[in-house]
């Protein structure tokens, strides 16, 4: 047991404001669009003696959804894709926890998009701890995943005339979470 790992122990809150939960999906076969949520919030339980006891929830509040062009944000709360209106919310509950080795942990819960729920796996890395200027103890992890859209029910898609499909079913998710120790 690492020492330092074991003073972690704790339940944090995430802070949005220097996190971020994104995504790129591969468009018309040939470029990426990266994407953000700008509104989530989440809780994370450490146990740094036992990682397999620790937890985390994300809630990812779905009309935050930016790509940088309004129309395809609109699009994508729309029926067509999120349904924003329907399931205004994202969210993940972890189910387990393991290091893989090193600063390297997955993190496996279930994904809930549109009321489907499916199993998720997210490779993490501890980017480290510190104290803050305010006298916050902060954590930082860093990681990903690969989803198909089509698993949650976001199937929408249009032919392109020269073969291939508008928006690509595989869509890279990213994380990088800084949150900070309740008291």
């Amino acid at each position: 047991m690492d020492p330092a790992l074991a003073a972690l122990t704790g339940d944090y809150v995430i802070d949005a404001g220097h996190s971020s939960i994104g995504f790129t999906v591969r468009h018309a076969m040939v470029t990426n669009v990266r994407g953000s949520f700008a509104e989530h919030e989440g809780t994370l339980h450490l146990d740094g003696s036992d990682p397999s006891r620790s937890t985390a929830a994300i809630d990812v509040t779905i009309s935050s959804v930016s790509t940088g062009i309004a129309d395809r944000d609109a699009h994508l709360r729309s029926g067509d894709f999120f349904d924003a209106e329907a399931f205004p919310l994202m969210t993940f509950r972890s189910t387990r926890a393991a290091r893989l080795g090193g600063n390297t942990y997955r993190i496996t819960g279930e994904l809930t998009i549109k009321d489907v729920t499916r199993p998720l796996s997210i490779d993490l890395e501890f980017a480290g701890s510190a104290t803050d200027v305010y006298g916050n103890e902060r954590v930082g992890f860093e990681g990903s995943a690969e989803i198909l859209r089509s698993d949650w029910g976001l199937t929408w898609n249009a032919a392109l005339e020269a073969g291939g499909v508008m928006v690509s079913d595989k869509v890279k998710l990213t994380f990088d979470i800084s949150a900070i120790k309740q008291a």
